[in-house]
């Protein structure tokens, strides 16, 4: 992926920046901040370079040795305004 290539969903610019990544790996899902990763401005899809996603799915694959634990607000889509 590179700055000029074009988005495979919308054909928006792709461009470079590090973000926070929802990675799912093997039925479980994990995050990661400060990834490298190429993001179309237009749909936000995200690509990533073969040893970054390398390197996530290694992240991944050693969870457990993951320190930081982040609780967030979780709704119920179809009671939360009821």
């Amino acid at each position: 992926m590179g700055k000029h290539e074009a988005c495979e969903f919308c054909n928006g610019q792709v461009e470079q920046s590090v973000i926070r990544v929802q990675f799912h790996f093997m039925g479980e899902t994990i995050y990661v901040e400060g990834v490298p990763a190429w993001v179309c401005a237009k749909c936000g899809e995200q690509y990533f370079d073969a040893p970054v996603y390398k390197r996530l799915e290694d992240i991944a694959r050693h969870r457990s040795r993951i320190q930081k634990t982040v609780c967030f607000p979780l709704a119920e889509y179809d009671a939360a305004l009821a």
